[in-house]
């Protein structure tokens, strides 16, 4: 598949980031922030506050404000372990004196952060736990379900379609989920916000950005929407603080659905993919306004790129490579097993991390807002040395020091200083590796079927962001078992991806035999021990990846 020179003229001329692209990024770029608001609002919408049984005669609500250190509490409820009390037994009543412990009946919660919640409205604890951690199981599936049909729809009906639709639906399902009453309505609502709050409009937005900007701009840009996405888990935890009611809070989240309102008029296609789907004349178009903004003054040829996409599209050939011909060829596929692994390890830890916010001692409001700032020095660290040490070292080493202190945290005492301190370190060093993944995928596959590639790398990673709230709940058997599963995940992942090519300064892949021989025989091994390193291109005798843009002559 050669590359399309006259199309790449055509956006050479916009330069790599001007003031054009900058307003266009900015409306692209405000998708991350509610994506990762909706993504992790059950945290405070749906919190649980500690509970403990309700004890007749002692309390008069489910927000008694009895102390719970009081003789009468005491006496009533077991201790565990490590002092505190029980939160789902009590002692029988009918049986004093004997020890003898019953599951309880109702609970009384500790308003002293939250004062409503789901959780709270449904009692979704103890043996009812499962129930909360379903609904954002539910939330993840739905944005499964966005990555995968949203995604091939905007390569149908435009990304700005796609982009304005999801996000008018998602200020209407965002405040209008806050006023549904019943469980399995609140499911099927959390559902549709995962498709068009944390997929269809970031996913629409990240590929306009990626289209648009310059190939040096692609990694600022690209690690700016994670950087935004943390920028939305600190909302959560901003406004939560201020709003102590439940409905509320969620209709203050849909509300920054309003953001968006404009972006029908201001808000432009992608000239690429209109030039790919035979519209040059409104590519051109969006060029030249582009062009203007950035008061270049350059000229633009609207004629002569409108007839030479026509002559492009009668002698093209369509490729009929897909999903298969990723695991057809032995190279081609190992690589493609070593990626989906990675954006399943590193999606499992991240939201294992995010969502265990919550369980960790302190005002939970700060530890969620920590947990979202804690991953910029990640992002702005990965910005200077992508280019520098390499997509392959920079992942596996990220990932390798994430799973280590989720395996470390499991083993110190949970509240300690330093127990939260080994949890934020984790949380920065998978974000690193969860935001380096994106570019290195993409480098990683050939043109034919990187669209497919990453479509199937998202699809892992919204799998494992599906099971996580799952997995937690196996702290019921143990409270270690979440957290050196994390970590165990994402070691083997870290080892595996030291096996994978480097492709800083490396060409792209095309073809799929380009996609098969990029790389073999090139691992950290290899490199640590000294042997030749491959050619510094895939395809060597194609005297077009020497021709400069600016040198294509207008016949």
């Amino acid at each position: 598949m050669a590359v399309d020179y006259v199309l790449e003229d055509l956006m050479g001329k916009l330069g790599e980031f001007g003031k054009y692209q900058f307003l266009q990024f900015f409306l692209q770029v405000l998708s991350g922030l509610t994506a990762g608001m909706h993504m992790l609002s059950l945290v405070t919408v749906a919190a649980v506050p500690e509970h403990r049984c309700f004890i007749a005669g002692v309390d008069n609500s489910s927000l008694s404000v009895t102390p719970w250190n009081s003789s009468d509490i005491l006496a009533a409820i077991p201790l565990k372990p490590t002092g505190e009390l029980e939160s789902c037994l009590m002692y029988d009543p009918t049986s004093p004196g004997t020890n003898t412990t019953i599951k309880c009946e109702s609970y009384v919660y500790d308003t002293t952060y939250y004062k409503t919640s789901r959780t709270i409205d449904w009692n979704f604890v103890c043996d009812r736990r499962w129930m909360g951690a379903i609904v954002q199981t539910v939330f993840m599936l739905g944005v499964f379900t966005g990555a995968v049909t949203l995604g091939g729809l905007a390569d149908k009906v435009g990304r700005k379609t796609v982009f304005c639709w999801s996000a008018l639906f998602q200020l209407i399902i965002g405040v209008g989920v806050a006023f549904i009453p019943e469980y399995f309505s609140f499911m099927v609502a959390r559902y549709l916000l995962g498709i068009v709050g944390s997929a269809g409009a970031y996913i629409c937005g990240f590929v306009l950005t990626m289209e648009l900007v310059g190939p040096t701009k692609r990694t600022v840009c690209g690690i700016t929407f994670q950087a935004v996405f943390a920028g939305g888990i600190m909302l959560v935890a901003g406004w939560g603080a201020l709003i102590p009611d439940r409905q509320w809070l969620q209709v203050i989240y849909g509300l920054h659905g309003c953001l968006f309102l404009g972006h029908w008029w201001w808000l432009d296609e992608s000239p690429r993919w209109l030039w790919m789907q035979g519209r040059a004349a409104e590519a051109v178009d969006i060029v030249a306004k582009g062009l203007r903004i950035n008061g270049s003054g350059i000229p633009v040829d609207k004629e002569y790129y409108v007839q030479k996409a026509k002559q492009q599209a009668a002698a093209e050939e369509k490729s009929s490579a897909g999903l298969s011909d990723l695991f057809r060829t032995p190279n081609l596929r190992m690589k493609t097993l070593n990626v989906c692994l990675c954006w399943f390890a590193n999606s499992l830890v991240y939201y294992g991390l995010s969502l265990s916010a919550g369980k960790l001692y302190g005002n939970p409001y700060l530890i969620l807002f920590i947990m979202g700032l804690v991953e910029f020095p990640s992002y702005i660290t990965i910005v200077f040395v992508l280019d520098r040490l390499g997509r392959r070292s920079i992942t596996s080493t990220l990932m390798l020091g994430g799973g280590l202190c989720c395996i470390v945290a499991a083993y110190i005492a949970q509240g300690s200083t330093t127990s939260t301190a080994v949890v934020m370190a984790g949380k920065l060093l998978i974000a690193g590796s969860f935001a380096v993944i994106y570019n290195y995928s993409a480098e990683l596959f050939p043109t034919v079927v990187r669209n497919s590639a990453m479509g199937l790398g998202s699809m892992c990673a919204r799998l494992s962001g599906a099971l996580t709230p799952l997995i937690t709940l196996l702290d019921s058997f143990d409270p270690k078992i979440p957290a050196v599963l994390f970590g165990v995940v994402a070691l083997i992942s870290g080892f595996w991806v030291m096996f994978l090519p480097e492709t800083m300064n490396q060409p792209m892949p095309e073809s799929i035999e380009d996609g098969e021989n990029f790389g073999k025989g090139d691992t950290w091994f290899s490199q640590c021990a000294g042997r030749k390193k491959r050619q510094n291109s895939v395809y060597p005798d194609d005297p077009e990846q020497m021709v400069p843009l600016k040198n294509i002559e207008r016949k």
